[in-house]
């Protein structure tokens, strides 16, 4: 079973950090693009930041320079370094990857989601 696991999440103040992280396991035999996503109450779910398998990263320009995607891909890990947060900033979070399958399929996989709260 292949699955993403996001432990994490939790609740800080104004321009405060956090850091989430998501692991995939299971029958992996290779990962493309892993990204973020996150989805407040009312409001569609986009995109936050996104890493290739090469280490290149795109983001939403309301995280550019606050937000650090990385990703270790011997351990099949992506983290989201999140700083001077803000409470716009407060959704629930998702991670997704871009995953071949030893079976030799190929499919989008997401995480259960964590949330993120922002307020003093």
């Amino acid at each position: 079973q292949l699955q993403l696991v996001e432990p994490g999440g939790g609740l800080v103040r104004p321009v405060g950090s956090l850091r989430l992280s998501c692991a995939a396991s299971g029958s992996i035999f290779r990962i493309y693009d892993m990204g973020w996503y996150r989805q407040a109450p009312g409001k569609q779910r986009e995109l936050v930041a996104v890493i290739t398998s090469g280490g290149s990263t795109n983001y939403a320009d309301s995280v550019k320079g606050r937000f650090t995607i990385t990703r270790n891909n011997t351990e099949n890990t992506v983290e989201l370094q999140m700083n001077s947060l803000k409470p716009e900033d407060a959704a629930v979070y998702y991670c997704n990857a871009d995953i071949d399958r030893k079976d030799g399929t190929q499919e989008w996989y997401w995480g259960q989601g964590t949330q993120v709260t922002v307020s003093s």
